[in-house]
């Protein structure tokens, strides 16, 4: 979907999905934190990652998204990112 940020994006009915798996840190990061900060990114973003995410979780409170675990899967950690309102 883009050249700029790491990883792999797509949009779907349920919102954008960043796949970060496969990315060395701090790629997973920079890459959810560069669609966060589109234009018109509204949410939710559901980010996939091989691993907990533990960085990004006081990012998101400071640029005022919140985060809920979805559906667990086999060797993946997958939030549903939305903004704070």
């Amino acid at each position: 979907m883009n050249d700029d940020a790491p990883g792999v994006s797509w949009q779907a009915e349920d919102g954008l999905h960043v796949d970060t798996r496969g990315l060395a840190p701090p790629d997973p990061l920079i890459a959810v934190l560069w669609h966060l900060s589109q234009p018109g990114q509204e949410g939710p973003v559901i980010a996939h990652f091989d691993r907990n995410p533990v960085h990004l979780y006081a990012e998101l409170e400071r640029l005022g998204w919140g985060h809920e675990p979805a559906e667990p899967g086999p060797d993946v950690v997958t939030l549903v990112l939305r903004p704070i309102e």
